[in-house]
């Protein structure tokens, strides 16, 4: 076991930042459970963290800092029945790579392949497709560490209420150490990117969900522009090293990006401008790879990002209202307003349970100031039933919570019986989920 004293931790934004007794590395799962045990009877608080890509203090602590570092690899892959067993703090980009060399994949990601599996589908972590959840729905069963050091295992036939709290858990539960998920054939995908019309693209937006494996756009505020990203599952041979790909995103959407963020920061009156000229750059981009290398970019430049759920029935009013809301209080932002579609699925804590979803996500260049323009996008979030993003920045309470979620109480009641002495909770969560918890609970 690796274990370091006193730290200084930050997440990968720099909203959140902590000075810890400890942080630990196990190097098994048997090591982790052990610790747990003790931490458990000496009344310690943990919180196990992945690569730090939530922008909400979800790991924050000032106590021990668990890394799943040591844990992480493919342990089988079963290509007849679709599904591959990895550990939980296997990082999405090397994940992909592996599953390749078995020739499989995961059947979507998001944008960021940075995290680790655990965290991913522990916050809600979610890609675009009208065909696909997010990526908790891939999860047929997981392997659970629990406060006391107890390890169980979940599915739907294996403690299934467990099970359905834990696909998106937050880490109140206890530590996921193993995931056996449900994967597919290795595929390839074209992805083509334009630029457009934000009312072309909101014309054929219907097609475009409809008739393509993943579609998505980013509307760049202040102007009428788009850029509109289509995948789509091919036949097609890799295009190979495709030096304008790797440029437009390395070089033109991070390096050139930062410096335009940056004359933004300076010279805030210089936003909308700036807005204009990234429009413009939007390159028309057409190449084929394999699927994992295509749904996640390169993110070099920070920021901080709030991102809501809602129902895809409300998708057009809410981004009309944001638009107008922009531009009647002159917020300056240059960064684009990420707009994403998602199948409904049944998972207690989903953004996404029980309703087929819109996810629009909107940001601000690190440095900048973001309250105000967050909070103005946010009260039109919550007049559509918005659900937030655990890992972006909101401000619900557990009241409010507790009206968005129809099994919020029973996901209390397991919490509460897994971790009765509230190892897992820091303060954010448990302002959160231990306020929340009914008497007769």
């Amino acid at each position: 076991m690796a274990t370091e004293q006193t730290q200084h931790w930050h997440n990968w934004s720099g909203s959140v930042r902590s000075s810890l007794r400890q942080l630990v590395k196990p190097s098994s799962i048997a090591e982790l459970a052990h610790l747990l045990s003790y931490y458990n009877r000496m009344g310690r608080h943990v919180r196990a963290v992945g690569d730090g890509h939530s922008f909400t203090p979800l790991v924050e602590t000032d106590d021990i800092l668990l890394s799943l570092d040591n844990l992480q690899g493919v342990e089988k892959v079963d290509a007849e029945h679709g599904t591959a067993t990895v550990l939980g703090g296997t990082r999405l980009k090397l994940l992909g790579e592996a599953l390749l060399a078995q020739g499989v994949a995961q059947a979507n990601l998001g944008d960021i392949d940075m995290q680790s599996i655990a965290g991913a589908i522990s916050t809600g972590t979610h890609g675009t497709g009208i065909c696909f959840g997010n990526l908790a729905t891939q999860v047929e069963a997981l392997t659970l560490v629990t406060a006391s050091g107890e390890i169980l295992e979940c599915s739907a036939h294996q403690n299934p209420e467990i099970f359905k709290a834990a696909q998106i858990s937050l880490g109140l539960l206890g530590v996921i150490v193993r995931i056996k998920l449900r994967v597919v054939p290795a595929k390839r995908l074209r992805f083509k990117s334009h630029r457009e019309r934000l009312a072309t693209c909101l014309e054929h937006l219907e097609d475009y969900k409809n008739n393509n494996n993943h579609f998505e756009f980013f509307w760049m505020p202040h102007t009428e522009w788009v850029q509109a990203k289509f995948l789509n599952e091919t036949q097609a041979a890799v295009t190979g090293n495709n030096l304008w790909g790797r440029f437009n995103k390395v070089v033109l959407e991070n390096g050139l990006y930062w410096l335009l963020s940056e004359g933004c920061r300076l010279l805030p009156s210089l936003t909308p401008t700036i807005s204009k000229v990234s429009a413009q750059g939007i390159a028309t981009v057409d190449e084929v790879d394999y699927s994992h290398r295509l749904y996640a970019t390169p993110r070099a430049v920070r920021f901080q990002e709030m991102e809501y759920n809602i129902p895809a029935e409300h998708f057009q009013t809410v981004l009309q209202e944001i638009k107008q809301s922009i531009e009647t209080h002159h917020i300056r932002v240059h960064f684009p307003v990420e707009c994403r579609f998602v199948q409904a699925d049944d998972i207690w804590l989903s953004p996404a349970y029980q309703r087929t979803s819109a996810y629009v996500a909107v940001h601000m260049y690190k440095g900048m100031p973001y309250r105000e323009y967050f909070q103005q996008i946010e009260a039109i979030f919550k007049r559509y039933q918005g659900r937030p993003h655990w890992g972006k920045l909101h401000t619900q309470d557990a009241n409010s919570l507790a009206q968005l979620y129809p099994h919020w109480h029973d996901f209390q009641r397991v919490r509460a019986s897994l971790d009765p002495q509230g190892t897992f909770l820091n303060a954010y969560l448990r302002s959160l989920f231990a306020a929340s918890i009914p008497a007769s609970l």
